[in-house]
């Protein structure tokens, strides 16, 4: 069952939380910059209030959350109501999807995947943007996440799991960058790119499908 009660009941609060954490935010986008492509039909599958698929030009999202869609809708992006699981768009209707943080929301990360890859385009890419289980930040959340109106009932995955769950499900994993070495009260700056994983709490990884 889709974990939606929260962002239903707590949208304004949802959209504090970029405008207080305007310096992670903001990190977090430009990382994701550096991986989403510049052209085709993107898709963001978990699209939420459209705080990342607006900026970084992908124009279609799939949410299960009406008032987050009702949000996005209001930056510009075709929403569609529908779960990670079982994604309401034809089979290679997509050239590139982006998931971030959505990962650790879903009830079977697996399905998500193998439903990403239904819907991408032969070759087609796919980036994901996630809090590393195992970083500074994502032991902050683990250690709060009892009393996190958003995380309480969250997943979290570290890259080595999130790399696993790619392969399995038929991606070819090609890249990886990092952003975000505090925890979010220490993060007063934008902080830069670097690749790899392992030391930033932000971490995005690009696949892609067979071509």
């Amino acid at each position: 069952m889709a974990k939606i009660t929260p962002f239903e009941d707590n949208a304004p609060r949802y959209e504090a939380w970029f405008e207080r954490h305007q310096a992670a935010y903001l990190s977090e986008l430009l990382a994701l910059r550096a991986f989403v492509p510049c052209t085709g039909r993107g898709l963001e599958i978990g699209v939420g209030s459209g705080r990342f698929a607006g900026p970084l030009g992908i124009t279609a999202g799939v949410d299960p959350s009406p008032t987050m869609l009702a949000l996005a809708a209001a930056r510009g992006i075709e929403c569609v109501e529908g779960v990670a699981e079982d994604l309401p768009f034809a089979d290679a209707g997509f050239d590139h999807a982006l998931i971030v943080t959505t990962i650790c929301f879903v009830d079977s990360a697996p399905t998500m995947l193998s439903e990403a890859r239904r819907v991408l385009k032969p070759g087609g890419t796919l980036v994901i943007g996630f809090v590393d289980r195992e970083s500074p930040i994502g032991r902050d959340y683990l250690a709060h996440q009892a009393k996190s109106v958003f995380y309480r009932e969250a997943t979290f995955f570290s890259a080595a799991e999130v790399e696993q769950l790619l392969r399995d499900a038929g991606f070819a994993v090609r890249d990886w960058g990092q952003t975000l070495s505090h925890t979010l009260g220490e993060t007063r700056d934008i902080e830069p790119l670097e690749p790899g994983r392992g030391r930033g709490a932000f971490v995005v990884v690009r696949a892609s499908t067979a071509g």
